[in-house]
């Protein structure tokens, strides 16, 4: 199959149409309203479903019967949209039923405005919604990835029957760039826990309340259990010039794509810099920053918010070395040669620190 240009919401229908996707429900939201748009037209074609739900909350209620069904459904909204979800993905993660939600951030608090930003990294990665679950979360930085990693959501979802978000910034939702399509696949899903509305899987009947206090402690004990599996198994990141970098970045989305370029630039002034983009920022890559620590001085992160996944950078270091933020906000996205003077001024620093060691 050739390759088209497209915007990165378009490219999200596309990828979840070849992975079996047959059901959409969702409402338009800027900067995601591609998203709806193309799941309109695509959908019917491929004898699909496209509902455009009343609201968010609805949305999310559709997908939840859809998912119970054990049809390979999604929905997609942005920032204060995904807020009004966040029961609706609490209760699908407390039945284990697999879908596919993608947010493609914006701006906040609030309705904040429509340019891009990744203020929704604690709702997202933390779970926005009540009790003890964890929700898979793929960051893709390219039009191109927004359609692998959707195309890749789905096989995890059913995995581990659990929801997996696509989180993409306003920036990468509206570019355009070529994509080269995966093959088509018709997936085997094994329906032997759905509901179908027959006699036979009436005792499948999907729920996630459990009012005897012990059975809801082993409940979520259980699903603890398939988290730290998880966290095992699907660990992704890209690793660029790391081997024997003095000062790591870190960044994902958009972000990792103008720190590869800062990479790349003070690379040639004979800088040591490499850059760690997490892929998957749940599960984060933990054991990856603790190994690169032993051989790197400093980590510096760089978001478009106020400062969220630096968070768990730090925690995942637990003071083994110093971790620096620099960040954006309100849909400004800093410049390369910005972020190259902000790392310029901490090799000084660490210049200086020698020296006066000496």
């Amino acid at each position: 199959m050739p390759k088209q240009l497209m915007k990165g919401n378009e490219a999200v229908v596309r990828g979840a149409i070849l992975a079996g996707c047959r059901a959409f429900f969702g409402y338009p939201i800027t900067p995601a309203s591609e998203i709806a748009e193309a799941a309109a037209l695509l959908m019917p074609e491929v004898g699909g479903v496209f509902i455009q739900a009343e609201s968010e909350v609805a949305a999310i209620n559709m997908l939840f019967g859809a998912a119970s069904g054990g049809v390979r459904a999604m929905t997609a909204s942005s920032s204060p949209g995904i807020s009004l979800m966040q029961e609706g993905i609490s209760y699908a993660a407390g039945a284990e039923l697999p879908m596919v939600i993608v947010d493609v951030m914006r701006g906040g608090p609030g309705l904040g405005n429509i340019a891009p930003e990744q203020g929704d990294y604690y709702q997202v990665v933390k779970g926005g919604g009540h009790g003890n679950y964890k929700v898979i979360v793929l960051a893709p930085n390219s039009v191109q990835e927004m359609c692998d990693l959707t195309y890749l959501a789905f096989d995890l979802a059913e995995k581990y029957r659990n929801p997996v978000y696509v989180l993409a910034d306003g920036f990468i939702g509206q570019m355009v760039e070529p994509v080269e399509f995966p093959e088509p696949k018709i997936p085997e899903i094994d329906k032997s826990w759905c509901v179908d509305g027959t006699a036979e899987t009436r005792h499948n009947l999907i729920t996630s309340i459990y009012l005897a206090p012990e059975e809801l402690e082993q409940h979520n004990l259980r699903l603890k259990e398939k988290y730290e599996r998880i966290k095992k198994e699907e660990v992704r990141y890209e690793a660029y010039k790391t081997n024997d970098a003095d000062v790591i970045l870190i960044g994902y989305g958009i972000v990792s794509r103008i720190l590869k370029s800062v990479v790349d630039i003070m690379r040639e002034d004979g800088y040591k810099v490499g850059l760690l983009r997490p892929i998957t920022l749940f599960p984060f890559p933990e054991e990856k920053i603790r190994e690169l620590a032993k051989t790197t001085q400093l980590f510096f992160v760089v978001e478009l918010s106020t400062g969220q996944m630096v968070d768990d950078v730090k925690l995942a270091l637990n003071g083994m070395r110093e971790v620096r933020f620099y960040g954006r906000c309100g849909g400004m996205v800093p410049s390369a040669e910005e972020i190259v003077e902000q790392v310029k001024s901490i090799f000084e620093e660490i210049e200086k620190e020698i020296e006066h060691q000496k």
